[in-house]
């Protein structure tokens, strides 16, 4: 129920076009009411005498010539093709504005947690694989909007429809409406029971496509490191493996959704069956007419059809609710770079970057990479770090950037600690030359600019011709 409530959250701010969207919903389920209400004076038509027409629902029957066949045909015509168009267009509308809920309910979801991403600190990213995260963003995220857009819909298309026709029910036999309750407790626990282990499925799934994504990603990213060493047949297994699991969990939840229909519908037919004997009772002993009956049977009967679609959608939005739970686990995840409130900007270098006694290690690990170091790098010269691999050399240009805090220890900027400046103000002073080749998927100009956003063409240029780029950058495709 939290994650329903926390999913509902995003869709708050829409509700004006919810509203648009419900009344449609509502306008069609109307439209559908009457066109099996006009049932009544059809079957009168074949069944009795002109001029004893029985009473239908919204009193269709008194628009209905009682005297003429032709006429009455074409009035029940007319009336049928315009409920029809009229439940079609407001389909279209209610289906229109639940998608665009949907849209915007899932884009201000993607916003929040690619900015959440964003301002997480490093430790974070050492405990969770970037595939693990971008999965979130793309896999979990899509589940949810599917849930919003589509089944979400449906569900509140549906409950507005079975209201409207159990309301028809009612309206023609009360009696038999009432028996036809005894079947709500059978079928929620039915409903009940495919869910749970749906949802248990679910997760199955879900992990398994993440697992699939990471494994894909990992392959792909690292092709030559895998060719080199002939690890072609093994990285297949390992991703034939997880595709496999997949398609276990998604053939024994489609077992499960194929099951859950026709269960229903068998409970629906045998309550068809011992409805029609009551029925013949109830005709022959005066107390319901033979139209008004059939048209009961035809309410009834329709009713099972948003019965079924709603279990079947149930079965997805439990989709929805795993893949929802993962992308609140990281929204509540906040490990942030603590900033003071009354941090101070750094400017340009003016004097030196001191190291005062610093000590260093990562948060999955206890062994110490920086131990007691201190160093003094006056502004101008050239430092070179030189050591064996994992004796900290990046660890301590990290700690410079305050990507992260020293477990001990103080590193300042002309004399200011940098937990006590801002982290921006730090990252614009400085710049990084990585020993992988980085190019983000944009222009030149902005991969040459991606420090320094505001940079003059000139300035770019300039770049260029000192990194020994503006060579092969004049030879490109403009």
């Amino acid at each position: 129920m939290d994650d329903i409530k926390r999913m509902l959250k995003y869709v708050r701010p829409y509700w004006l076009t919810f509203a648009f969207a419900f009344a449609a919903m509502i306008m069609g389920a109307v439209c559908e009411t009457a066109v099996g209400a006009l049932l009544v004076p059809v079957f009168d038509q074949f069944m009795q005498s002109a001029g004893k027409g029985s009473t239908t629902i919204f009193s269709l029957d008194k628009l209905i010539p009682g005297d003429d066949w032709y006429r009455a045909w074409i009035t029940i015509s007319a009336l049928m093709l315009g409920f029809l168009a009229i439940k079609g267009i407001a389909g279209y509308i209610s289906g229109y504005l639940m998608a665009k809920i949907g849209q915007d309910a899932i884009l201000n979801l993607r916003q929040e947690l690619y900015d959440h991403l964003l301002q997480q600190s490093a430790v974070f990213f050492e405990r969770h694989r970037s595939n693990h995260l971008v999965s979130r963003l793309v896999v979990s995220c899509g589940a949810i909007e599917h849930t919003f857009s589509t089944n979400l819909r449906d569900v509140i298309r549906e409950a507005v429809i079975l209201v409207f026709l159990m309301g028809a029910t009612f309206y023609l036999n009360w009696r038999l409406a009432l028996g036809s309750l005894l079947l709500g407790p059978i079928i929620g626990m039915l409903t009940s029971g495919f869910s749970r282990r749906m949802r248990g499925l679910a997760d199955v799934s879900l992990e398994g496509n993440r697992q699939l994504y990471d494994t894909a990603q990992e392959t792909l990213s690292n092709i030559v490191v895998v060719k080199a060493y002939g690890a072609e047949k093994r990285r297949l297994t390992n991703f034939l493996d997880n595709a496999r699991t997949i398609a276990a969990a998604n053939l024994r939840s489609a077992a499960i959704g194929a099951t859950s229909a026709p269960v229903l519908e068998l409970i629906g037919g045998v309550a068809i069956v011992v409805f029609l004997y009551v029925g013949l009772l109830e005709i022959n002993s005066g107390r319901v007419e033979p139209a008004q009956f059939f048209a009961f049977l035809y309410f009834l009967f329709r009713s099972y059809d948003p019965m079924r679609k709603i279990s079947r959608q149930h079965n997805e939005i439990t989709k929805g609710l795993v893949a929802a739970k993962d992308v609140w686990d990281i929204l509540d995840e906040d490990d942030r770079l603590p900033e003071r409130p009354d941090a101070v900007k750094l400017g340009p270098l003016k004097d030196a970057i001191s190291l005062r006694n610093v000590s260093f290690h990562y948060s999955n690990s206890e062994r110490s990479i920086l131990s007691k170091v201190d160093l003094e790098i006056p502004k101008g010269q050239t430092v070179a770090l030189v050591g064996k691999s994992g004796g900290g050399k990046s660890s301590l240009t990290k700690l410079i950037q305050r990507l992260y805090d020293p477990t001990s220890g103080s590193i300042l900027w002309d004399g200011v600690d940098l937990r006590d400046a801002t982290v921006l103000s730090l990252r614009k002073q400085i710049a990084l030359v990585t020993q992988e080749t980085v190019l983000f998927n944009d222009t030149v100009r902005n991969n040459i600019a991606f420090g320094r956003p505001d940079a003059t063409d000139a300035q770019i240029a300039e770049a260029a011709r000192v990194a020994f780029a503006d060579d092969f950058i004049d030879t490109l495709p403009d």
